[in-house]
């Protein structure tokens, strides 16, 4: 804080001390040149007048005119001057006429006056530069009462938060102690008074300690099953796998098939037991891996993938692997249906391809206007803000993108929930228009907001909501051509809020409606290809709406434009 004052007091001393020095500036400049007026004319009455009367004004140590080292013409002070009348001509003398420069706080400047034909006079300017000691007080003491708050609030902060850092101490040595080797919960439990954070560490180490004794128990074999009465429950256990699983003797006889095998091999109630596996298989390539392992003795195992044909289309996995128990030797061959995990690997691998178009736009054109702004924003005000506003803008829609992402992976994951708050929709409505103004004249649309006079206000998750809205929007601005128009409208009908997004874009057309919501699914329109998407905005305006208890519903018309209307209950509880 010292240092901080230090350095304050001493900017506002060199800022005073320079805005004093241009004052003094200007004023001579401006009153030498109608000194010159004056003593062309001959008025020593007016020139001395607006002399005192510029002094007087700006709190001047010293205004004068001389026209010679001991020839004061006119002075502040009347007492101070001897030349009562202007000669006709006159030599100045050996005096500079250049600007003196500021030296312990006093500025002294000079400015020559000609007079035609008679000679050159001096106006002679001095006046302090220091800043005023009342000013520079009040900062210190600003300084100082702020630092004591902020001193006061910590000291605050501290006492409040007190019994969590014991509780926190408590439990770090008790981490330490565990780690030398101590394991007994009584050592290392922390006293209860220290607060929630000593209830739940106490309680943890009950837990692990129960933990550990059913361990020991299990390592003793306390609960032995018996062998004997297993083989029944293990094929039933097999039956209820979701993968196929045959065992193939050293004869390429199938040993075992449970019900997966028969379903994936389309042999549903056939008993496969004691079949040659050739008669199940007709790939030469998985019939030469089972031979290879049953019998060849191979210890190599063996992935294959077919791919199914006819109604039951998919991709099958056929994992081949090695039995060996004393001299016998058999094989295992376990069937699973790829095709959903191919599926995702294609949806996940296209998303990542999108998000990365999609993450990596913003992010270039934040760094080329950092760029700008570093190179052209110190000399040129308007293009700094111009690059600040361009920055803000392509962060928000980063921040979109990435709370997209988060949105949809907790829809996913069933972790998705509302945090209810009032909600003004005419803010939302404003900071909307804010937010997507510049880049719809970017694309010369007309983006038109038509809302009623008053709006309800909204009990509902206001940051969910406005990026549910945003996405409709934002897809609205992507998928209209230049010259279109976007109309945001919202009406009150019926218990509810209705916003209406519409726009003059390519639009959809009416066998990809019913897809459009899902995860990843983008038109197959050659035009939406050649714009970036995720696929995700649309899923996540609709789970939003519906944690809302309300919904998003489309129109469309291809090469037409679509409208998307967003139903929000104004007084329903969450879905």
């Amino acid at each position: 804080m010292a240092a901080n004052g230090w350095w304050m007091v001493g900017t506002a001393r060199e800022s005073d001390a320079a805005t004093r020095i241009t004052q003094i500036r200007a004023i001579g400049t401006v009153l030498s040149r109608s000194a010159e007026v004056m003593l062309s004319s001959g008025d020593l009455s007016a020139l001395r007048r607006i002399v005192a009367d510029t002094s007087r004004t700006f709190h001047l140590d010293q205004c004068r005119i001389i026209l010679g080292p001991d020839q004061v013409l006119a002075d502040a002070n009347p007492s101070k001057i001897n030349q009562r009348v202007l000669p006709e001509h006159w030599n100045f003398g050996p005096l500079d006429a250049a600007a003196g420069t500021p030296a312990d706080g006093t500025a002294s400047m000079r400015y020559p006056v000609f007079v035609s034909g008679r000679g050159m006079a001096m106006l002679e300017i001095r006046d302090s530069t220091a800043s005023s000691a009342w000013v520079l007080w009040k900062a210190q003491a600003g300084l100082g009462l702020i630092g004591a708050a902020a001193l006061g609030m910590l000291l605050l902060a501290y006492r409040r938060n007190r019994s969590r850092l014991v509780a926190m101490e408590a439990i770090q040595n008790a981490l330490l102690s565990f780690a030398e080797g101590e394991a007994t919960v009584a050592a290392l439990a922390v006293d209860p008074r220290y607060g929630v954070l000593a209830g739940v560490w106490n309680k943890l180490l009950t837990e692990l300690d129960e933990f550990r004794r059913q361990a020991s128990l299990n390592r003793v074999g306390l609960a032995r099953p018996d062998r004997r009465t297993g083989a029944n429950s293990l094929e039933s256990a097999c039956d209820t796998m979701s993968q196929g699983l045959i065992l193939v003797n050293d004869r390429m006889l199938v040993g075992f098939a449970n019900g997966a095998a028969n379903v994936f091999l389309n042999l549903k109630g056939q008993e496969l037991t004691g079949k040659p596996i050739w008669d199940l298989i007709a790939d030469e390539n998985i019939r030469s891996a089972v031979r290879g392992i049953a019998v060849d003795k191979s210890r190599k195992p063996v992935t294959l993938e077919l791919e199914r044909q006819g109604d039951s289309n998919g991709i099958l996995r056929f994992s081949v692997r090695p039995i060996r128990k004393g001299d016998t030797h058999a094989a295992t061959i376990i069937i699973e249906d790829i095709a959903q995990q191919r599926a995702s690997e294609r949806a996940r691998n296209s998303f990542i391809t999108q998000v990365t178009h999609e993450l990596r736009t913003p992010l270039t054109n934040i760094r080329l206007y950092v760029e700008s702004a570093i190179e052209e924003g110190g000399d040129d005000p308007v293009a700094r803000a111009t690059c600040l506003n361009i920055i803000n803008r392509e962060s928000s829609r980063l921040e979109r993108i990435v709370g997209d992402m988060l949105s949809v992976a907790e829809i996913e994951a069933g972790s998705c929930s509302i945090h209810r708050d009032d909600v003004h929709l005419d803010v939302l409505f404003k900071e909307l228009s804010i937010d997507y103004q510049a880049q719809a004249e970017d694309k010369r649309i007309k983006l038109e907001l038509i809302l009623p006079p008053k709006l309800p206000v909204l009990h509902a998750d206001r940051d969910k909501l406005a990026l549910a809205i945003h996405n409709l929007v934002g897809n609205a601005l992507k998928y209209t051509p230049e010259g279109g128009t976007i109309t945001v409208a919202a009406d009150v009908r019926d218990g509810a809020v209705n916003i209406d997004v519409t726009d003059t874009g390519i639009g959809i057309s009416p066998d990809e409606l019913n897809t459009i919501f899902d995860k990843f699914t983008r038109s197959k329109d050659p035009r939406v290809g050649k714009i970036i998407g995720t696929g995700l905005g649309l899923t996540f305006a609709r789970e939003v709406m519906r944690l809302h208890g309300g919904d998003v519903q489309v129109q469309s018309e291809l090469n037409r434009g679509s409208t998307f209307t967003a139903t929000i209950p104004i007084n329903a509880e969450a879905a």
